[in-house]
């Protein structure tokens, strides 16, 4: 695969319809943390209230939880023709070689990114979870979102890349999710 890079304008346009999708995708971890802070969710503080055997059980479900969602959310949002249509077509506007940037992980409307982002927030009702391990599991996730819409081929094996990407968007088949 060439390492095509995308026209100034191509990504001008993915910072457009990113940065008008921002506030939305901002409001839904904000209202999160305050439902965290308010103690409506299961977030603990302290790795001392569970023990790092029980913190590592929590963290690996809320993975396997999270992966579930987003991987059965964006096949959905492929196979039910009227959400792609209207949500998530968007986003593959940005899925050629030559129109991948960092900035097409963000360019979503802005309920398909909440949609996909919605099993962060459910996990912390139903799966006990370490609150700074949560942030910091989210803005990984965002790292990631950029690093597999950029045009650089880093074989983070076993994590997908551009060229995952890439090669599904192409064949417009759904990606399944973070590993391979």
């Amino acid at each position: 695969m060439a390492n095509a890079v995308p026209t100034v304008e191509a990504m001008k346009k993915q910072i457009i319809v990113a940065s008008k999708a921002m506030p939305f995708y901002c409001a839904l971890p904000s209202v999160s943390e305050h439902m965290i802070e308010s103690g409506w969710t299961r977030c603990f503080f302290h790795i001392s209230e569970v023990g790092w055997p029980m913190y590592i059980v929590y963290v690996s479900l809320y993975l396997i939880f999270v992966e579930f969602g987003i991987y059965w959310m964006h096949r959905e949002l492929h196979d039910i023709k009227p959400l792609y249509k209207h949500l998530h077509a968007t986003h593959h506007i940005y899925n050629k070689e030559n129109t991948l940037s960092p900035f097409a992980g963000l360019a979503f409307h802005p309920l398909d990114g909440i949609l996909q982002a919605i099993s962060h927030v459910i996990a912390l009702f139903l799966l006990p979870m370490h609150f700074r391990t949560h942030i910091a599991l989210l803005f990984i996730e965002a790292v990631w979102t950029a690093n597999i819409h950029d045009c650089i081929h880093g074989k983070i094996w076993p994590m997908f890349d551009v060229v995952f990407t890439t090669v599904s968007g192409v064949l417009f088949q759904s990606q399944s999710g973070r590993w391979k």
